[in-house]
């Protein structure tokens, strides 16, 4: 009887731990492997100065803007290409 609890304590265990295992996966996601190529945004401060998003095409000529932080309008189609 101990012997056959302890099996089934054994069980349940595992499942809780594939279970809990699962929803990090579920709550990770896709992972992409970081290399050349995959980058989210290009920065180009010569000969002109422009940002680009390559996610949602969205461009912005205000690269110092975007370096001290100004990334409102890349967020916000960002969130608006997740919607539609």
């Amino acid at each position: 009887r101990e012997a056959a609890m302890k099996m089934l304590k054994a069980k349940l265990y595992q499942r809780e731990i594939e279970q809990q295992e699962k929803e990090l996966l579920e709550i990770r996601g896709e992972q992409k492997e970081i290399g050349w190529g995959s980058q989210i945004r290009s920065y180009v401060f010569h000969p002109y100065s422009m940002v680009k998003d390559h996610r949602t095409s969205t461009e912005s000529g205000n690269v110092q803007g975007v370096m001290d932080g100004d990334l409102d309008p890349f967020i916000d189609a960002y969130l608006r290409s997740r919607i539609s």
